[in-house]
C-alpha cells in the first residue's frame, strides 16, 4: 500500500482553500470601506464643530465656502477625503452647501459626505 494523499483529496483541500480565500478578501474589503466611511464622519464632525463653535461664534454667520484659509481650527488632513480629493474637487466625497446668504454671510449651511456602506452622512447647520 502507498501512503499520501489522493488527486481528489488536494483538489478538496484546494478548492476549500480558495473559498476560505475570497471570503477573507470579500471581508477586507468591507472592513476596508467601513473605515473609510468613519473617516468622512470623523471629517463631517470636524467640520461642522468648527463651524458652529469657531466661525459662528466669532462672526454671526456662516461663510459661502469653506477651507483651510478661513476655518483654521481643524486639521488640514481632515479636508481631504479617503480617496485623496480635497473639499470641494470634483469626485471628493465631501461638499458643502450654503444657503440664503448675502453678501457672503449665509445663515444655513448642509455639510456632506457621500459613504460607501451607508446613505450619505448629512449635517445641517445648529443656528
Amino acid at each position: 500500500m502507498r501512503s499520501g494523499f489522493t488527486v481528489l483529496e488536494i483538489v478538496i483541500v484546494g478548492v476549500f482553500a480558495g473559498l476560505l480565500l475570497i471570503l477573507f478578501f470579500v471581508q477586507k474589503a468591507n472592513i476596508d470601506a467601513m473605515e473609510r466611511d468613519e473617516d468622512r464622519k470623523i471629517a463631517i464632525n470636524a467640520m461642522y464643530y468648527a463651524l458652529e463653535e469657531s466661525y459662528y461664534k466669532d462672526h454671526g454667520y456662516y461663510p459661502e465656502s469653506i477651507s483651510e484659509e478661513n476655518i483654521k481650527v481643524i486639521d488640514p488632513a481632515l479636508w481631504t477625503d479617503p480617496m485623496g480629493n480635497n473639499l470641494g474637487e470634483p469626485g471628493s466625497s465631501y461638499s458643502y452647501q450654503p444657503a440664503n446668504c448675502e453678501n457672503g454671510k449665509c445663515k444655513e449651511y448642509i455639510l456632506k459626505a457621500d459613504l460607501e456602506k451607508e446613505d450619505a452622512y448629512i449635517k445641517y447647520n445648529r443656528n
